[in-house]
């Protein structure tokens, strides 16, 4: 059952995809379109899913379900990722890969590998003020409080020492 994401409560379990690129507008449009239809069938044992999304920066899928109605499942977990993996060949973009960093340039959200985000702390391209998302959040209000946090307060300031 698709609701409107800032509907949900703040316990709500949340996936966070984020993609080596922004995606068009034309795309943003079809993805849209797809998680819509993609959360009205997402099911849990037979048992509708009280779910919502939203895209962030082009670039950010981000998945929430309210567990309080119906938890999600093995098979509705791989059912998501599949879906997610359908994205990923559709569009050539890479949504899966939990070895990269995607940290805000002013207003330019850009993307590296870990390696390369290491070696610019260690040059000191970033700082322990850069804007990193931290994709390991949890929950909604995880996400809300703590996913756009300067470096120093997230698992990237381990780089920055």
């Amino acid at each position: 059952m698709l609701v409107p994401f800032n509907t949900l409560p703040d316990s709500s379990r949340i996936w966070i995809y984020q993609s080596n690129r922004s995606f068009t507008e034309e795309e943003l449009q079809e993805i849209n379109k797809k998680l819509e239809l993609f959360v009205q069938r997402w099911t849990a044992h037979g048992a509708d899913l009280k779910a919502g999304f939203e895209i962030k920066y082009k670039r950010f899928i981000i998945l929430a379900l309210d567990q309080e109605v119906n938890a999600a499942s093995g098979c509705s977990i791989d059912a998501s990722v599949h879906f997610i993996q359908q994205l990923e060949k559709e569009y050539e973009v890479d949504l899966l890969d939990k070895m990269n960093v995607s940290y805000k340039q002013g207003d330019f959200v850009a993307y590296k590998n870990l390696t390369d985000f290491r070696k610019m702390a260690k040059e000191k391209a970033v700082s322990p003020k850069t804007i990193v998302f931290n994709n390991l959040v949890n929950n909604k209000a995880e996400y809300l409080s703590d996913w756009e946090v300067p470096a120093s307060e997230s698992w990237h300031n381990r780089f920055l020492n």
